[in-house]
């Protein structure tokens, strides 16, 4: 019976997306954090009778066919860059993105990542890099005799000195825009890495090539909206149970043919 199998996959797809969904939650509080969508599919379709065949000798032609679908299977689970909400937190250090681009990070293995998480901290030798230690790109040292730190909307980092009048700049924040942002590939920690679906880097400084600019002593909140994940939650438990009611009648129905006499 086909549709014990059917019922199944669909149980499959609805698990998956709920999965997707709960981890949508499950970060609703991390910072530059992008929700993820499901996309399913259906599955090839069994051709009882060909559609459009012919079915007499005269040539008269089937209008409609007989074609049974196989079910459903997951396409795609994609990240949405909709832009999050900003959240002041009067951290010289914190610096969020308002529109397009993503930080760029440099890791251990000499890679570069990119993010939209910019809570920034100091190393020892005065390098701005993430809570994890890992140096942004292109590197920004501060002096450690730096008084106050400035973070301007185009990216440009200046300090100010001891005995100095003016402020010194000491570095640049470069972002980079993608073709195709929902292409990254997400590593965990806020990370992504770039691949052949993502395109190629275009790096430029914020405000500039259609990039954001940089926002001092902000945080992007992660842009999951809960009445929507909840929603949508409901949504997937209702076509989850659906699919197992279709598995009990079917299981009803051989029951019945067993017992035929």
């Amino acid at each position: 019976m086909r549709s014990l199998s059917i019922a199944a996959t669909g149980m499959l797809a609805q698990q998956l997306n709920v999965e997707v969904i709960s981890n949508n939650i499950a970060n609703m509080n991390t910072t530059g954090y992008k929700r993820q969508r499901a996309e399913f599919q259906d599955l090839l379709y069994q051709t009882v009778e060909r559609v459009g065949s012919t079915s007499s000798d005269s040539g008269t032609i089937v209008p409609a066919g007989v074609q049974i679908g196989l079910g459903v299977k997951a396409a795609a689970v994609y990240n949405i860059s909709e832009q999050g909400s900003l959240q002041s937190t009067d951290n010289p250090l914190d610096v969020a993105i308002s529109g397009g681009g993503y930080f760029q990070v440099t890791l251990p293995s000499g890679d570069t990542a990119y993010t939209r998480a910019g809570s920034f901290q100091l190393s020892p030798t005065g390098e701005i890099v993430t809570v994890d230690g890992y140096t942004v790109a292109p590197a920004i040292t501060v002096p450690i005799n730096a008084i106050s730190v400035t973070i301007n909307k185009s990216g440009q980092v200046l300090v100010q000195l001891p005995n100095v009048v003016t402020q010194s700049i000491v570095g640049q924040f470069q972002l980079a825009n993608f073709a195709n942002p929902a292409g990254l590939d997400p590593q965990g920690d806020n990370l992504f890495l770039e691949t052949a679906a993502s395109g190629s880097a275009n790096t430029a400084a914020p405000g500039t090539s259609g990039l954001g600019t940089i926002e001092q002593g902000f945080v992007e909140q992660s842009n999951v909206n809960t009445v929507t994940e909840i929603t949508n939650l409901i949504t997937a438990q209702r076509a989850y149970e659906m699919n197992s009611k279709v598995i009990q009648t079917s299981d009803e129905m051989l029951s019945t043919i067993n017992r035929l006499r």
